[in-house]
């Protein structure tokens, strides 16, 4: 994790203090140590430091005695030469470090067309300027050796300047560069992962996760560093589970481990049979090795379950009365208005059936005043037949042809569509 020095930031003299520092360049992307032959420096200061080819300008990340741990850490030998630290790095070494800082991405794009155009089998990753402009070293990855004798008079003749090439990893790659990993946050090895340890598929196994490819690898195309972090915590509890638990004999069968839930301590069986897989059942890792034991000694069980035992007494369920003491609020409904021009719209050109017939009939008579209403039947039988008798009275039709008689045809002529009377030869027909 993280490292912090709580004594950095306090006015305390040490007589004894440790004058090494760890320096680190480009955002953490490497880090260096250096030795303190003047002055007093903190953590968190922009620093000047000697590289044997020019000055670079870094930041001190660590200071004090933890460097000494991080030195025994790293197995840097004690009789090693550090370069030292020269100044306080001013405003004017900052703005050039940032100028150089923007030409990287340039000459990174053409670096790798000059190495392209040379078919060389390696990729160029990472290009990180020196402070005083005076050196460039490339980072790249290969599979193996490369001749970049060529690559690199290319390279001085391309930019002018002294040039280094560092091959190294694909994760070292990905630390560099940096990125965002499947989980959404910053990738580890580019925040705080200082050590890489090798990661095997036995870790996922162990974790029962599927061994697919393409998720359980990074952007480096290596197996993820994360599978290392909770492998331990499995392995203990599967410390605690029966061992060569594959197959289990009982008196319905053999069975055959499906899956473990870890934490939990349940361990799934299934019956075998050669047409269909049978249910799963789930068992406590405790009745598994009970169950083993028993095979061990030639006997088998009825079942992988524990036999019941007993007769559970059914609660009944008492419901407590609540008369009283919750009261819903009363639903407010508004009434719609009638629409009443809906139904005339809609029945537009249909014959309207008997009981919208009755229903407007009622209707009829309900508006009706009393008086009306009131007529006893021998009123009505009298309406009924003065009715009949003015219909007696009335001219017949002719019921084959339908037509009116000649008085009154003249005196009400029926029109066609073109607005004149249809003709004499026509009209018993119409």
């Amino acid at each position: 994790m993280n490292t912090f020095d709580w004594l950095s930031n306090l006015d305390i003299y040490d007589p004894t203090e440790y004058n090494i520092v760890e320096v680190s360049f480009k955002k953490g992307a490497r880090k260096d140590f250096f030795k303190i032959t003047n002055g007093r420096y903190n953590t968190g200061d922009s620093i000047i430091v000697d590289t044997g080819s020019g000055y670079n300008v870094g930041k001190i990340t660590l200071s004090g005695e933890l460097v000494r741990l991080q030195i025994k850490k790293k197995k840097i030998p004690k009789d090693r030469i550090f370069n030292r630290v020269i100044r306080i790095a001013n405003p004017r070494d900052i703005e050039k470090l940032n100028e150089a800082r923007l030409e990287e991405k340039d000459i990174l794009t053409r670096a790798r067309v000059i190495a392209r155009t040379l078919d060389l089998d390696m990729k160029v990753g990472d290009v990180e300027f020196q402070g005083d402009k005076k050196k460039i070293t490339f980072y790249y990855t290969a599979e193996g050796r490369i001749d970049f004798r060529e690559l690199v008079r290319n390279y001085a003749k391309e930019f002018r300047v002294k040039i280094e090439m560092r091959q190294i990893g694909s994760r070292q790659e990905s630390a560099r560069i940096g990125g965002i990993g499947s989980c959404g946050r910053e990738l580890c090895c580019s925040t705080w992962l200082s050590d890489f340890r090798s990661v095997s598929t036995a870790a996922a196994r162990y974790q029962n996760i599927a061994i697919n490819q393409t998720k359980l690898s990074g952007q480096c195309g290596r197996l993820k560093c994360c599978l290392n972090y909770e492998l331990d915590t499995y392995m203990n509890a599967l410390a605690s589970f029966p061992k060569r638990a594959d197959y289990l004999k009982t008196e319905k069968g053999d069975a055959h481990l499906i899956k473990m839930d870890i934490f939990k301590g349940i361990m799934y069986y299934s019956y075998s049979n050669t047409k269909v897989r049978g249910p799963m059942v789930a068992i406590p890792k405790d009745r598994v090795a009970l169950i083993k034991a028993m095979n061990r000694k030639g006997e088998k069980p009825d079942d992988l379950l524990e036999p019941f035992q007993g007769v559970e007494e059914v609660k009944e369920l008492e419901f407590a009365d609540v008369t009283g003491e919750i009261e819903l609020p009363t639903e407010k409904r508004r009434r719609g208005k009638r629409r009443s021009g809906k139904s005339s719209s809609r029945g537009k050109g249909k014959r309207p059936d008997n009981r919208s017939r009755r229903q407007a009939k009622n209707t009829s008579s309900s508006n009706k005043p009393k008086s009306e209403r009131g007529e006893s039947k021998t009123d009505q039988s009298k309406k009924q037949k003065s009715d009949h008798s003015q219909n007696k009275t009335k001219p017949t039709t002719n019921r084959k042809s339908g037509s009116k008689p000649s008085s009154q045809r003249k005196s009400n002529p029926k029109k066609t569509g073109d607005g004149k009377p249809p003709s004499d030869k026509k009209r018993d027909d119409w």
